[in-house]
């Protein structure tokens, strides 16, 4: 036998084109994390302004002008508006100008991400530096101490998703590749609810009175992490019931290639390039990450979109399984599947 012949035996051409794809996947994510972290820059953050009618519009028109377009600033009517604004996440923080004092107040919430709240407080030290004034940062929703860069939010959602697709991926490939017929994948469906209801409890033990890094109710972030696996296995396992064991790869290019760089966790989404911080928040990761955050640090405001795009994504996996399944012949449930 030569040589050729062996290369033709050890590498099928559905093995070839398998491992082609591989390389594509492997060259997806160097670009997709990269492309997205490796220069961030706070582009439109909202932002709001507290200050006399006189000086308002000066300062927004200020801050609005400032090079890059960091910031996307609007008037708000006082300070305690502000405070309820950021813990309501509708803006990012906010500075209250004191006209009677040469010391500002900016409010900040490191909770939803210490790179932005580090961001902001810089930009706005320098702006108020060129007016010969200082500010004092106020932090409303701290991080824990034991959160470093408030980054185990995003951790526990990149576990909880890990753990979805992988225990989808094991569920698809037990009896081969085949879509499955109507019993194994109602089956598959209940084994994949019960996992993840399990790995939500898991998780939340964890990250809360195991390592003590995450405070917010133990039960919100179980429920959480319940829906978070849900989807992600759901969508794992409809992605294999139409397109076979490329299905897993495509699981991966959209959790982990496009999910997690896009979700907010090492940069909060008005510092990602424009196009993870468009497709960040309709992902499992970033609709994760965020519920996680306003769980922990937010008192669970600002979840109710988030919810409903991990709920999307659940039932459309699980219409997808289940329909892709009993569109079978039944003939054909005596096959590999």
């Amino acid at each position: 036998m030569t040589f050729a012949d062996e290369v033709k035996n050890a590498v099928t051409p559905r093995a070839a084109l398998l491992v082609i794809g591989v390389l594509g996947l492997q060259l997806l994510f160097i670009t997709s994390y990269v492309g997205a972290l490796h220069k961030p820059k706070p582009t439109d953050v909202p932002f709001g302004v507290v200050a006399p009618r006189q000086m308002s519009a000066q300062l927004i028109t200020e801050l609005k002008n400032l090079p890059g377009g960091p910031l996307a600033p609007r008037a708000v009517a006082d300070a305690t508006t502000a405070r309820e604004q950021i813990l309501n996440r509708e803006i990012d923080g906010a500075l209250i100008v004191d006209p009677r004092s040469t010391t500002d107040t900016l409010l900040v919430a490191s909770g939803g991400g210490a790179a932005m709240a580090d961001t902001l407080t810089k930009i706005i030290t320098k702006v108020d530096r060129t007016q010969q004034r200082t500010v004092r940062s106020v932090d409303l929703a701290p991080a824990s101490n034991q959160d470093f860069e408030g980054l185990s939010s995003f951790y526990l959602v990149v576990g909880w998703c890990v753990g979805g697709y992988l225990c989808a991926s094991i569920l698809a490939i037990s009896a081969g590749t085949k879509p499955a017929n109507r019993q194994r994948a109602a089956i598959r469906t209940g084994v994949m609810a019960l996992y993840s209801i399990v790995g939500g409890i898991g998780g939340a033990i964890i990250i809360g009175p195991i390592l003590g890094a995450l405070p917010g109710s133990f039960w919100g972030l179980s429920g959480l992490g319940a829906l978070t696996v849900f989807a992600v296995g759901m969508l794992t396992l409809a992605l294999q019931a139409l397109t076979g064991i490329v299905g897993i790869g495509l699981a991966v290019l959209i959790v982990v290639i496009a999910g997690n760089p896009s979700a907010g966790g090492a940069f909060p989404l008005p510092m990602l390039p424009d196009f993870w911080r468009t497709i960040g928040p309709a992902l499992p990761p970033g609709a994760g990450t965020w519920v996680a955050r306003s769980i922990a640090y937010f008192k669970g405001n600002a979840v109710t979109g988030p919810l409903l795009v991990l709920s999307a994504w659940a039932v459309a996996g699980t219409l997808v399984t289940l329909l892709t399944a009993m569109r079978r012949r039944p003939d054909s449930d005596n096959g590999t599947a």
